[in-house]
């Protein structure tokens, strides 16, 4: 299979895991929206709630950076500089929720 294939085939999975997670975030933001600093942990200390943000947060870094890397790929022409791009890209996607997540189980 093609590189440009399983990219493609990523991209529409991982959409289709974030439409569910995207609900339950939207709901769950607008119900903690307005509630003071203890009734917010209280919520980002149950474990369905930090397993469930924790994928959202992974899926959510994948989808952006496999977007991103499609606008790398089309519109920068060097390959080093694509490459370096691409790779710093797919770093920070990694880097960004693996702490998020470190620090939510903390």
């Amino acid at each position: 299979m093609n590189v440009s294939t399983k990219k493609w085939i990523c991209l529409k999975i991982s959409s289709l895991i974030l439409i569910p997670l995207m609900l339950w975030f939207i709901l769950n933001f607008v119900s903690i929206y307005d509630r003071d600093f203890t009734e917010i942990t209280e919520f980002f200390s149950n474990t369905t709630s930090k397993f469930l943000f924790s994928l959202f947060l992974v899926f959510g870094f994948l989808f952006s950076a496999l977007n991103i890397s499609e606008v790398f790929e089309d519109y920068i022409e060097e390959n080093n500089l694509k490459n370096v791009a691409n790779r710093l890209l797919y770093l920070s996607a990694i880097i960004i929720p693996l702490f998020t997540i470190i620090l939510l189980f903390i």
